[in-house]
């Protein structure tokens, strides 16, 4: 099962983009954080220490930029995400970011981890615009996961037999890492489109992490393709994924590539 992202028009989904909080707990236990040199590299390229973070959730992406001296304001558009964000220390104001209200306030940096492609690429990038100062950084990156192939495949039959339209249950003719360079794609035109920025930029950290059955367990019920499942399908699932684990032993390694497209803010 690897990652596989939204479709363009996501952005619209708003049920999709708003179930992730069903079990905020789950979720910010099983979900990856990014690479240290990721973080470090929008710290550095940052011209100040100021942050926003767009769709904090429960605020992983917030906490590691405040671990490495940023202040953080979030903003997000599910209640429960927001909670526990704010819970665990970051400020969150609740909102969609293309509706969010500013006040006049403005960033030495937008950072978005696994959420831009819930925001209208135009409209967000027009709103980054407006928020950041002048030279400041807009950062937007996804983490990418690739399990061994063999259990790929094993992870996709879980999903044909019990949720057949499951993008889960189809293996891609592409690779994780391109599909989610197409989404970087769009992110950038967006960028482009905005008027406001230098020319996007493009890079790509790669890493890995070491899963437990119950783990993979734990990130596998707060997909988007998990979020909105009854119980007793999302149940069947999670049982075919762990005798999926059990059967290589009980732990596997996953292959991360964490994609991020950045743009300095272009002086009015």
């Amino acid at each position: 099962m690897p990652t596989i992202p939204p479709p363009p028009e996501s952005h619209r989904a708003r049920e999709i983009a708003e179930s992730f909080g069903v079990d905020t707990e789950r979720y910010d236990r099983s979900r990856p954080r990014y690479p240290d040199a990721l973080v470090q590299a929008i710290v550095t390229e940052s011209p100040g220490r100021d942050f926003l973070d767009v769709g904090v959730g429960t605020g992983i992406v917030a906490r590691q930029c405040r671990a490495a001296g940023c202040t953080v304001l979030g903003v997000e558009p599910d209640e429960r995400m927001a909670e526990f964000a704010r819970r665990h220390g970051t400020e969150v104001e609740v909102a969609t970011f293309e509706a969010w209200d500013p006040a006049g306030r403005t960033f030495d940096t937008v950072v978005s981890g696994q959420t831009w492609h819930w925001v209208d690429p135009v409209a967000g990038a027009a709103k980054a615009a407006e928020v950041l100062r002048p030279g400041g950084l807009l950062a937007l990156f996804w983490n990418v996961s690739q399990p061994p192939p063999e259990l790929a495949e094993n992870f996709a039959e879980v999903y044909r037999r019990a949720v057949p339209d499951s993008p889960f249950s189809r293996m891609p003719a592409t690779t994780p890492a391109e599909m989610y360079a197409a989404m970087c794609d769009r992110a950038a035109d967006g960028i482009r489109e905005a008027g406001a920025f230098s020319e996007p930029q493009r890079r790509q950290f790669d890493w890995e992490q070491q899963y437990t059955r119950d783990e993979w367990l734990d990130f596998s019920a707060t997909t988007g393709a998990t979020t909105r499942l009854p119980q007793a399908v999302l149940d069947k699932v999670l049982a075919g994924l762990g005798a999926a684990v059990d059967a290589v032993g009980g732990s596997f390694t996953v292959q991360y590539t964490a994609v991020m497209a950045t743009a300095a803010r272009i002086a009015a």
